[in-house]
């Protein structure tokens, strides 16, 4: 599971989203982020449709009145016990395509185009069928929404909050990794609403930089799952607005 957290400006405003993925892709990692939420250390999470614990995963948000965006999955294997055998078809090929190697979620294929599509649009529909409501915003599980396929087909509708890249300082990636990364942020942000800053948060405590960043991300990993809830963190968060994808 991951814990993302997202840095938002709207109206001039900083409001601070710690968002929790994978919400639904394993009963442990429902678990982990649910306790999260239960110390008010989260404030969304992004649920994966058509896994193992999907079904409950949805129910406990609904219980809890936990906001949720669709964690989009195009790579990875569902693993629920029935899902259309058409989207077994489509998603067997996406998910070919983007594990082929290293560089393959940059190249467009012309040829998986309606793959891409019907994936996007069944999980959205079974977002819908498990919360009774839309997602709350778009990411994707290893960041496959930004793949080519999925930028460059518009199957996201515009106006959609959705998730950038990750952010980085100077010198922390190479300049030519910096410098596509803002090219494809700003593509996006001309379609979709985006945060200002998105933070991994095991490089922020690995690395001391959570000074620096108003975001976070990754546990069922246990030391990430204390630290949110430790009273460091609450320190941390008591000089920031902390809200939702709902306020923004």
């Amino acid at each position: 599971m991951e814990i993302e957290s997202l840095r938002l400006q709207p109206h001039s405003r900083l409001v601070l989203i710690i968002n929790a993925d994978d919400w639904g892709r394993s009963r442990a990692e429902t678990n982990a982020a649910l306790a999260c939420h239960e110390k008010a250390k989260i404030t969304s999470v992004s649920a994966m449709v058509f896994m193992k614990d999907s079904e409950r995963a949805a129910e406990v948000a609904k219980a809890n009145d936990i906001e949720a965006g669709l964690h989009l999955n195009f790579d990875e294997l569902f693993t629920a016990r029935n899902y259309p055998p058409r989207l077994a078809e489509c998603h067997d090929r996406t998910r070919r395509h983007l594990i082929s190697n290293k560089y393959a979620q940059l190249l467009y294929n012309p040829f998986l185009r309606r793959e891409f599509s019907y994936s996007y649009q069944t999980q959205v529909e079974e977002f819908v069928r498990l919360f009774d409501r839309p997602p709350s915003h778009i990411d994707g599980h290893h960041h496959m929404h930004l793949c080519a396929n999925v930028l460059l087909s518009n199957i996201i509708p515009a106006g959609t909050k959705m998730r950038p890249n990750f952010s980085f300082w100077p010198g922390e990636k190479s300049w030519l990794n910096r410098t596509y990364r803002r090219l494809i942020d700003r593509r996006l942000a001309r379609r979709f609403q985006l945060p200002d800053y998105f933070f991994d948060l095991t490089q922020c405590v690995q690395e001391n930089k959570l000074d620096r960043v108003a975001a976070l991300a990754h546990p069922v990993v246990q030391s990430e799952s204390e630290f949110l809830i430790s009273h460091e963190f609450q320190v941390i968060l008591e000089n920031l607005e902390v809200g939702s994808y709902a306020l923004v």
